[in-house]
């Protein structure tokens, strides 16, 4: 005798506020199982919408549009593990940073940085990068010695340009020994923009700081 075909599920609800509701719940039990392997939200930004990804151990990629949001998802799957879901929850506090930042609220970051996807020399370039202060620049040579390898100028200018954390780590802040930017990964604008940012922030502290009965 042929068996019924089983009754197929409910509907998923249409309801919006019901659906996020599931969602957090759903993102909120795989956080606290320690089931995500990524995960991620966007924000609004002055140099564009970016995306802020972190693993357990830390902020572990920021990306511009420029470099196509789906494609770096898809990478971090690859690289990193398939359990990746959107978590605005666990980047709060880096969201907020950045916000701050971009307002000029704040010259340094405090958050923990995942640094799984730099290695070699590339990762020692880019945990020296934080040395240099807000407001300032150097050159790829000074960073090359400050990393150990003075004679290593191109590889740290690769380095720069692959920087998975971008802004949090201020890859923006090394420039070309001429005084010219030099490449960015998230374009020429947008490095002009934050180095502008830092540089106008700086200006106006410095005038708070001189004028009469502040110093």
């Amino acid at each position: 005798m042929t068996q019924p075909f089983p009754a197929p599920p409910a509907a998923l609800p249409d309801d919006p506020e019901l659906l996020f509701a599931l969602h957090e719940r759903l993102v909120g039990a795989a956080s606290e199982s320690h089931l995500i392997d990524v995960g991620y939200r966007t924000v609004d930004s002055p140099v564009g919408a970016l995306l802020i990804a972190a693993t357990d151990a830390g902020v572990v990629r920021i990306a511009f549009e420029s470099e196509g949001h789906d494609s770096v998802l898809t990478a971090l799957a690859e690289r990193i593990g398939p359990r990746i879901l959107r978590d605005p929850r666990r980047l709060d506090i880096a969201a907020r940073e950045l916000d701050e930042y971009f307002a000029g609220r704040r010259r340094r970051f405090d958050l923990p940085v995942d640094l799984r996807l730099a290695h070699g020399f590339r990762r020692a370039v880019v945990a020296a990068l934080p040395t240099i202060d807000y407001g300032t620049t150097a050159s790829y040579a000074t960073v090359a010695a400050i990393a150990g390898s003075p004679a290593a100028v191109r590889a740290v200018g690769t380095a720069c340009a692959t920087n998975p954390v971008p802004v949090i780590v201020p890859c923006h802040r090394v420039v070309r020994s001429d005084g010219t930017i030099g490449a960015y990964r998230g374009g020429p604008a947008a490095k002009r923009l934050l180095l502008d940012l830092e540089a106008d922030r700086s200006r106006r502290a410095r005038a708070e700081r001189s004028r009469p009965g502040l110093g």
